[in-house]
């Protein structure tokens, strides 16, 4: 635990909480993750699961959560595909796309008003998903050279899976950027425009909240930029060794989420 600062729990009315790494490593959950959640529960804290992830709608997280034994109800979920789809939705409404991706963002941009076209598309909109193929990549490549503005769900590089890593959002993008010369812009963490909405969610002003990760680079720096406490947890993919490369702090080290209510109850005696 970093010793240096220390963050008041209880005092805190709202937690923002990466998903993976932080609550599971693909479909296993982490150790002392219930007792978080029922810590929540208890203290009636608003609580919000942010992922970047864009491959899963809510329901589908919620379900996944279930067979976990986590009982968290979907209006506490938030992904970046739902970040990307406010995006465009406010940007151009009734806008076209060309989309490579799974469910959670295909039927993100559906409910946001956003048709599919693989033509003359407004905007490129790429995911995580098994949909990624050279011909969708090529696709998409001659899209954005006839125009189609290029977006990416999220930044993340790679993601943390059961037996390793899997390529997220930013490096399966990387190769449209580097055959068009044109740059992504990215709605996901760490983008504020994902934490202003999560915070709005919960009804908390960023001083009152907390944000809880396993990633320097989206997690602590979009808590930090966004003015709340910051909290890196070390069972995902980041390592103290890691931590001393970085320009920037989080508030708190500690090994995972369960230390939060652990912490909280010693205090709270």
């Amino acid at each position: 635990m970093n010793t240096s600062n220390t963050i008041d729990f209880n005092e805190k009315k709202g937690f923002i909480c990466d998903m993976d790494g932080v609550i599971y490593h693909g479909n296993k959950i982490l150790p002392d993750v219930a007792e978080f959640i029922r810590w929540l529960h208890e203290e009636k804290k608003e609580f919000l699961f942010l992922t970047n992830n864009s491959g899963y709608t809510p329901r589908e997280l919620n379900q996944k959560l279930a067979r976990m034994g986590l009982d968290v109800s979907e209006e506490h979920v938030y992904t970046s595909a739902l970040a990307t789809a406010a995006f465009l939705k406010e940007q151009a409404p009734g806008c076209s796309a060309f989309a490579i991706g799974e469910a959670g963002l295909l039927n993100a941009l559906y409910d946001a008003g956003i048709t599919m076209n693989d033509v003359n598309p407004d905007y490129v909109v790429v995911g995580e998903g098994r949909s990624y193929s050279l011909d969708t990549l090529t696709k998409a490549t001659n899209l954005v050279l006839k125009g189609a503005k290029l977006i990416g769900a999220n930044s993340d590089v790679s993601g943390p899976i059961e037996n390793g890593i899997a390529p997220a959002c930013r490096a399966l993008i990387a190769p449209i950027e580097m055959a068009t010369g044109t740059q992504a812009y990215f709605c996901g963490k760490p983008n504020p425009l994902m934490m202003r909405t999560g915070l709005n969610l919960l009804a908390c002003h960023s001083a009152e909240a907390v944000m809880v990760g396993d990633r320097m680079d989206t997690d602590v720096i979009s808590g930090m930029e966004s003015g709340m406490s910051t909290v890196l947890v070390l069972s995902g993919v980041s390592s103290r060794e890691e931590i001393r490369h970085y320009a920037y702090r989080p508030t708190m080290i500690l090994n995972g989420v369960g230390d939060i209510a652990a912490i909280a109850r010693k205090e709270k005696k």
